[in-house]
């Protein structure tokens, strides 16, 4: 690619987003490994990462399944450089392979596509029996504010929660798909469910807040559709990054599920 053939804003882009990915591994990194590590996934185990993004759950799956077994990480939009390489993918209508990995672990990637349950029932044919399927999602119709400087500082934050919600609401999104995996695995015919919801204390140094912050630069056009103007979003992150700012975070629930031996 030459230097007149990349858009202006491809370095800012690229580093936002991978701000986020930074933000998302801190934040939930230690569940999401905790969570892995109780499948019993080691040497040998064929692996699965469906929606890779920045990697992290990649290699971390890697290291536990070497030196024999191996680890596919699959993204829309793979970025370049990605350790182990992140394999360009659409998990809507692109084949998986029946009956092929041990587990297969999917991290915010359901609740952006309205075919969610299909893609649910994919990911299940994908796994040999007695395989694992962990998900986790958000669901972001809990996250109540606890502490803001002022009244004005409040409400703002309330107002920049809603657009969130209507604007990923409009682009497909379900907030509220993290509390619906449960049933929706039993629906696919797993056995073993097991749902863990965790919940965490936004603050000024909690990566949790740092990601949600990134939000308001991520989806500007699309907030600014919603009802928020310019002024009020560059506000956002002097509002979430003050030192009295408190709020909970929204539930992140890790589940379970395990495809029946034969």
């Amino acid at each position: 690619m030459t230097c007149e053939a990349v858009p202006r804003d491809y370095a800012f882009a690229r580093e936002h987003e991978r701000a986020r990915h930074r933000y998302l591994s801190a934040a939930h990194d230690p569940l999401t490994f905790a969570r892995l590590a109780e499948t019993g996934v080691g040497d040998g185990w064929r692996c699965l990462d469906v929606g890779a993004g920045g990697g992290a759950v990649a290699r971390w799956l890697a290291e536990r399944v070497a030196p024999s077994g191996s680890v596919l990480a699959t993204d829309l939009r793979p970025g370049p450089g990605s350790r182990p390489p992140v394999v360009g993918h659409d998990v809507v209508v692109d084949p998986l392979p029946a009956e092929e990995f041990d587990l297969v672990v999917a991290r915010l990637v359901l609740r952006h596509l309205p075919q969610r349950d299909a893609v649910l029932a994919k990911l299940v044919r994908a796994l040999k029996p007695g395989g694992w399927l962990q998900v986790d999602e958000f669901d972001t119709s809990y996250e109540p504010l606890l502490l803001a400087a002022d009244e004005e500082s409040a409400l703002l934050y309330e107002k920049f929660l809603a657009a969130k919600e209507a604007a990923m609401r409009g682009a497909g999104v379900d907030p509220g798909w993290g509390r619906r995996v449960p049933l929706a695995m039993h629906r696919a015919g797993l056995v073993e469910i097991d749902p863990r919801p965790r919940v965490q204390l936004r603050h000024r140094d909690g990566a949790d807040l740092l990601l949600l912050a990134q939000a308001a630069v991520d989806m500007r056009a699309e907030l600014m559709a919603a009802g928020m103007t310019g002024a009020e979003l560059d506000r956002v992150r002097e509002v979430v990054l003050h030192p009295d700012f408190r709020a909970t975070s929204c539930l992140m629930y890790s589940v379970h599920g395990r495809k029946a031996a034969r």
